[in-house]
């Protein structure tokens, strides 16, 4: 219960209102049931004379006894004088009106009351999954290296969806059933305190063996939830890896994984939802206990000497412990779901709870461009805190300038240009452009300035103008068809029928891989930053399209500080410097002819590629 009032004071608040006209709406509905059933005891003392010794009555005036006393005095005497006046038939379709009226504004009530937490539930659950996508957005990259997407996509899915249909669907229920219980508990403590008090002792023995049958559902919940995200990443696996599994004739493989973990998912489903299906039968066979051991009771008071507990009232008594035992049942259904969607839950705060280590400081320095130099000072760097990627790298761009790094694939070339951006932050060293640190500036103003193009283009299943516009506020179509004249991208976008309206599919699939690196690099040309990032952009290009990307990076590189990363030498013989390096450290430096003239490391790499 403390982890649900937990999830509850972060989600809830800002739907207040909405609880608060729930407890009026349910006190309203709960009273107005109150009153509708005592009517029936009117009804068998007085017109079906079950009273051995019926009293006369007379008007009281209001105020000479107490106001029950005289309430039930006065209506009894009305009821009397219109079986006198009208007779009994009279008084039956009266008092079956008024039940109907009572029934009526009891059920509009109830109605009402849960219409109106509609907008609470799918609020929260909507509130949940916007929280969970902006914590997703703004975790760092070292985050996603260590989850499956498969189990990430499972939790913002399945698990959002078990949260709304397990925990706030019970919200009415413990709102509404709280309510009702203390409402009817008053009720039968005023008509008979011996029979109420019977009833409570009896109560707690069977919400103990509730409890006992429901305790192991969060943990096999959680189990549960488990094998539906090894589900998901398997499936988001087979959709990334079909040429590759087409490729080495594995479907059958493949299907045979995902039916294995299928069937462990359908078995762990199976054992929730027994227990789940068990709270009705069990509440409903303890329901009928109750029942029983209160009519024995019962009857045995009314059957005592000097009894207060008349037949008429027991059979009212038993009508209001009937209306009881359905909120106690609903109690112990939501007993059921809340842990099942608490074992979700938990799975969701993983990513909510996840720690980003890549903070901004308190006051950020303004960074508005780079003037002067970018500076990598003796950076040390390590994924786990064990083995070292990058090893005392000291590095100077000068502005204007392109570094090119080369190396065997590990080296570390692709984790150096990351630590830039910051989407990792080094653990010695550090990194300044003009001077300042880059912890000590606002991480937006440092992704400002920084541009990238990278080995594989990453597009989103949009039209051509929104990839290229992508994260440029406000850009016309004039900008966006000069960004993509000069990456070399304009004339194959308009051979497609709708032009630059034109849906490229999901990353870019109705494209070749030269024209999917050109729509990037116009990306990059639209945001037009100072400091330019290229890791192997043509590495996967065949020549045509290798010569074409080419064209475009040189035009995108002209005025801009680069840093490129290059497997082929033959794209970076005109850099300023090259660095070479080898197990996280810069074993050569220098320009092309001064590196073939060392006869070292690059040099081999260099006639490698010759051969």
């Amino acid at each position: 219960m403390k982890e649900f009032l937990q999830l509850m004071r972060r989600f809830l608040w800002p739907y207040k209102r909405f609880i608060g006209w729930a407890v009026v709406l349910n006190i309203l509905s709960a009273v107005f049931n109150v009153f509708s059933f005592s009517l029936l005891i009117p009804i068998l003392n007085i017109l079906f004379k079950t009273e051995e010794n019926p009293e006369v009555y007379h008007y009281m005036e209001w105020g000479t006894d107490k106001f029950d006393v005289v309430l039930k005095n006065n209506f009894y005497y009305y009821v009397t004088d219109m079986i006198q006046a009208g007779g009994p038939g009279q008084v039956l379709l009266l008092l079956g009106i008024g039940l109907t009226v009572m029934t009526l504004l009891k059920t509009a009530c109830y109605f009402a009351s849960s219409a109106v937490m509609i907008p609470l539930r799918t609020g929260v659950v909507r509130d949940i999954r916007i929280t969970v996508y902006a914590k997703v957005m703004r975790l760092p990259l070292s985050f996603f290296s260590e989850e499956r997407k498969g189990d990430i996509i499972a939790r913002m899915s399945g698990d959002v969806g078990e949260v709304e249909n397990s925990i706030t669907s019970s919200l009415d229920m413990l709102l509404k059933n709280p309510i009702m219980i203390l409402i009817y508990f008053t009720t039968l403590i005023i008509l008979s305190w011996q029979l109420t008090l019977f009833t409570i002792l009896v109560l707690p023995g069977m919400g103990w063996l509730m409890g006992k049958v429901g305790r192991k559902l969060k943990r096999q919940s959680l189990e549960a939830q488990s094998k539906w995200s090894d589900s998901m990443s398997q499936l988001e696996e087979t959709l990334g890896g079909l040429r590759i599994i087409k490729a080495f004739i594995a479907e059958d493989r493949m299907i045979n994984r995902f039916t294995k973990c299928s069937n462990e998912l359908r078995d762990a489903s199976n054992r929730v939802a027994m227990r789940q299906v068990l709270a009705h039968p069990l509440s409903e066979f303890l329901g009928t206990i109750l029942i029983v051991a209160v009519l024995w009771f019962g009857g045995s008071l009314i059957l005592s000497e000097g009894s207060t507990l008349s037949a008429s009232k027991f059979i009212y008594y038993m009508v209001i412990l009937y209306s009881v035992i359905n909120p106690l049942k609903d109690f112990a259904k939501a007993g059921y779901n809340i842990p099942k969607g608490l074992a979700s839950m938990e799975r969701v705060d993983k990513i909510l709870k996840a720690e980003n280590n890549i903070k901004e400081i308190a006051n950020p320095k303004p960074l508005k461009g780079l003037n002067d130099r970018i500076e990598f000072k003796d950076i040390s760097f390590s994924y786990d805190g064990k083995r070292e990627v990058l090893k005392h790298v000291n590095l100077t761009v000068p502005k204007g300038q392109t570094i090119a790094l080369v190396g065997q694939s590990g080296s570390g070339k692709s984790t150096l240009v990351d630590l830039l951006p910051r989407y990792h932050d080094v653990q010695e060293g550090t990194i300044t452009i003009d001077g300042t640190s880059i912890k000590d500036v606002r991480i937006a103003d440092l992704r400002t300035l920084i541009g990238n193009v990278n080995q594989e283009a990453i597009l989103f299943n949009d039209t051509f103008f929104n990839n290229i516009a992508f994260g440029v506020e406000n850009a016309t179509m004039e900008q966006v068809v000069e960004a993509a004249k000069i990456a070399n991208a304009h004339d194959f976008i308009m051979e497609k029928p709708e032009g630059y309206n034109t849906n490229i599919g999901d990353r870019g699939g109705k494209l070749s891989g030269g024209q999917r690196q050109r729509i990037s690099i116009a990306r990059a040309i639209l945001k037009n930053p100072p400091i330019l990032i290229l890791d192997e952009a043509t590495s996967a290009l065949d020549t045509e399209s290798e010569r074409l990307v080419q064209e475009a990076l040189e035009r995108l590189m002209k005025t801009r500080t680069t840093i490129a990363i290059a497997h082929r030498l033959s794209t970076i013989k005109n850099a300023d410097e090259i660095c070479v390096l080898y197990e996280g450290e810069i074993v050569e430096r220098g320009r092309h002819e001064e590196l073939i003239e060392l006869d070292g490391y690059y040099k081999r790499l260099h006639d490698m590629q010759q051969l």
